[in-house]
């Protein structure tokens, strides 16, 4: 079977060996319910229990502080909307280049008597300080920032921005999902700064699909999403995902021992593949920002991002392109967008995110494909515009 080369990390990432081992015994013998009281139920909860001390210790985090979800945008759903749901409403602010799954539900809050502020971005993606200055003058009540964008990588100083906003009194989120395995992250440090509740989920670090957590501080007020039994403290119903849960554990667990030592490699080869796209002209997306050491964000000028992606599949390497474009959606990247990039150079956006298994001789073999392709491409567009 045709496999090409996996480069969106981001996206998502492969099932950690040591992870698949640790779910098999909750797919086959070990299938009991956490809510049943029998020892196949037992056995069950101390599962969930010991993965959420593992997810707990990896950020620094209490385990009563851990709820699980089915996901990071359930995760910061739960937290956005069951936040809101226990104020009455006021200002919500969250930066403008926030995942759909922060946006869209303040959006939807906009439209429930919200006034909702996008945060100003710089040209580097990075918050604006002077903006967020005159947002919390404006005394927010709920806040959310991501630490790291999950199209360019660009880190926000979530600890200071917490810090500024900390005598308002508004209950601040940050999503972590991109973070959580490629930084240091520490709840407790993030807490005292003014953090009150962050998201991750496993699938970003060699976990399955199916399991996240919204780390909470316990003096924040949410109301659920998803009304039931009273699962994980009556903040999110349903019978746990035990087998995704234990994986979720052990993969914490791996990402948070050998973060440094990963970041260290993965920065390396991400410093090779950004001189050889700037050997091709390529413009580089949050350069100039601190960013996630595996994630680079490019266009090169006048060649299509959807186009490229296409053909550098069939080449042989798995990317991403950064704009959201298809026949109901032809618009770029609202993160692009808010960083002040044209919609022509937008559409020409293309991240290339690296991870554990990826080694200096795939990213020579990318560029070299990317090379090929681009000149196959442009000489396309000369012959158009020749016979034209």
């Amino acid at each position: 079977m045709f496999s090409p080369v996996y480069l969106d990390h981001n996206a998502t990432t492969p099932l950690d060996p040591a992870v698949l081992a640790a779910m098999l015994p909750w797919l086959e013998a070990q299938f009991g319910n956490p809510s049943s009281r029998h020892e196949y139920g037992r056995a069950a909860r101390r599962a969930v229990d010991e993965a959420r001390q593992q997810v707990a210790a990896a950020l620094g985090a209490h385990p009563t502080e851990v709820v699980f979800t089915s996901g990071g945008s359930e995760a910061n759903n739960l937290f956005v909307k069951g936040a809101a749901a226990c104020l009455k409403p006021g200002l919500l602010a969250v930066s403008g280049v926030e995942h759909p799954c922060v946006i869209k539900p303040a959006e939807q809050l906009a439209r429930q008597g919200w006034q909702l502020r996008k945060v100003a971005v710089d040209g580097e993606g990075r918050v604006d300080r002077a903006d967020w200055r005159d947002v919390l003058a404006a005394q927010p009540k709920l806040l959310s920032v991501m630490r790291a964008n999950n199209e360019t990588g660009v880190l926000q100083d979530v600890a200071a921005l917490a810090s500024e906003a900390k005598c308002r009194g508004a209950w601040f989120h940050c999503d972590a999902v991109q973070a959580f395995g490629k930084l240091p992250l520490s709840f407790r440090e993030l807490n005292a700064a003014g953090v009150h509740a962050l998201t991750v989920s496993a699938h970003k670090i060699g976990g399955p699909k199916g399991a996240a957590a919204l780390v909470l501080d316990k003096r924040v007020d949410i109301a659920p999403l998803i009304a039931g039994g009273g699962h994980e403290r009556g903040l999110r119903s349903g019978t746990e995902n035990v087998p995704a849960i234990v994986g979720f554990g052990i993969a914490a667990e791996l990402a948070a021992a050998g973060q440094a030592a990963a970041a260290a490699r993965i920065g390396g080869l991400r410093g090779e593949l950004e001189a050889g796209l700037a050997a091709l002209g390529a413009r580089l997306f949050g350069a100039g920002a601190e960013r996630l050491p595996n994630t680079t964000y490019f266009a090169i000028p006048d060649v299509d991002g959807e186009t490229l992606v296409g053909k550098l599949d069939r080449a042989g390497f798995a990317v991403a392109s950064g704009a959201a474009c298809s026949s109901a959606n032809p618009e770029p990247s609202h993160v692009l967008s808010a960083m002040g990039v044209s919609a022509e150079i937008a559409r020409g956006a293309v991240r290339v995110s690296l991870g554990p298994q990826s080694t200096h001789a795939q990213v020579k073999e990318f560029l070299n494909a990317l090379q090929a392709t681009v000149v196959g491409l442009q000489r396309m567009t000369s012959v158009s515009v020749d016979a034209a």
